[in-house]
């Protein structure tokens, strides 16, 4: 090849490359346009939002629905072990009604034995379930207490739990019932 012609062919190629790089820089100015580039993100981040707040949402309503759950069947455990007691019961009214003239007195000997074996199991339940008698010896606490009347006893001291008209019951650390009691005057 001369040395004209080779010129000429890097001068043909020069201008190639300059096209090349003004067609580039064409392209790069319009796919580079700020406005869109904005807005395809804003677009992008909305989308993102959305999903987010979706996910938020199920979760939300999920949480309610266990929530919900928890506090409808918290008691299942305790109400299971009360079924107990109620079978105990049914036992015994349908001795009752197997019971005649004859054998009455063995009915009732067996009642007294069953009822008492009944009170024992319900008292282990609730024990079981951290509930217990509120202590009614002493002197007389407001907070777990409830007076019902005041009564005159040389026995007792002034303010101290005479008698006991209904037994009240705690639930860990918080009052179920409060005692009924009479106080000394």
């Amino acid at each position: 090849m001369s040395q004209e012609e080779q010129e000429n062919l890097e001068e043909s190629q020069a201008e190639e490359q300059e096209q090349t790089k003004s067609e580039v820089n064409e392209e790069e100015t319009v796919e580079v346009d700020p406005l869109e580039a904005a807005q395809a993100e804003a677009a992008e981040y909305k989308d993102k939002y959305l999903r987010a707040h979706a996910d938020f949402e199920n979760s939300k309503r999920r949480l309610e629905k266990d929530k919900m759950n928890a506090v409808a069947y918290a008691n299942e455990s305790f109400a299971k072990d009360i079924l107990a007691v109620i079978d105990s019961f049914e036992n015994a009214l349908t001795s009752i009604e197997g019971a005649d003239e004859e054998n009455s007195s063995e009915v009732l000997s067996n009642m007294k034995e069953g009822v008492t074996l009944t009170y024992e199991q319900l008292k282990k339940i609730l024990e079981k379930n951290s509930i217990k008698e509120v202590d009614c010896s002493g002197e007389f606490n407001p907070e777990v207490h409830q007076a019902i009347m005041q009564v005159e006893s040389d026995e007792h001291e002034e303010g101290d739990v005479v008698q006991v008209m209904q037994k009240g019951y705690m639930i860990k650390d918080r009052v179920l019932r409060p005692a009924m009691v009479s106080t000394c005057k």
